[in-house]
């Protein structure tokens, strides 16, 4: 009776005709190329990937607090206190009191982390055209647009991009 299943069962509604027509291996595939070109665009600053997000994070000034960014990017407060030691050593961000309540840090950007982020965009810029560089101009835009409707309307939008880059290096 085994032999009779097997014998019925069709294989090819269900074997893809090659790895190549597979949307998981082409989104992984991609994907992996541009974690690897945004690695060496941001490899330079402090905390890596992290370490851009409070720079940019910064730079629109918000969350106001030191406790409130490391919340909105999903980092661990201790973890993002010695991020912020590192940043601000490199004199890319300054932590104020909160006027509105002295125990609370505020992240600032300062005219060198300003200068850095810049930089950085730029890199990340460059590192997204190499990626995207088999497609026309007109292609890229299509499917930016596609992507961001798809990672904001899917239900899976997360907000640390960070935990998501590690989740996908793991697997």
């Amino acid at each position: 009776m085994r032999a009779e299943h097997s014998r019925a069962y069709d294989v090819s509604v269900t074997t893809p005709q090659s790895v190549e027509h597979d949307f998981g291996w082409a989104l992984g595939t991609v994907m992996r190329s541009y974690m690897n070109a945004a690695d060496l665009a941001v490899g330079g600053v402090p905390g890596g990937p992290r370490g851009y997000q409070v720079l940019s994070a910064a730079a629109k000034g918000e969350p106001r607090s030191q406790l409130a960014l490391a919340q909105h990017l999903g980092v661990d407060r201790t973890v993002m206190t010695y991020l912020l030691d590192d940043l601000e050593r490199e004199g890319l961000v300054e932590r104020r009191p909160d006027p509105a309540d002295r125990r609370a840090r505020r992240v600032i950007l300062t005219a060198a982390g300003t200068e850095r982020l810049c930089d950085l965009e730029r890199r990340l810029h460059t590192a997204e055209e190499q990626v995207l560089g088999p497609l026309d101009p007109d292609e890229r835009e299509v499917l930016r647009r596609m992507l961001h409707r798809l990672a904001t309307k899917s239900g899976t939008h997360v907000g640390d991009l960070c935990s998501v880059a590690e989740d996908i290096r793991r697997a």
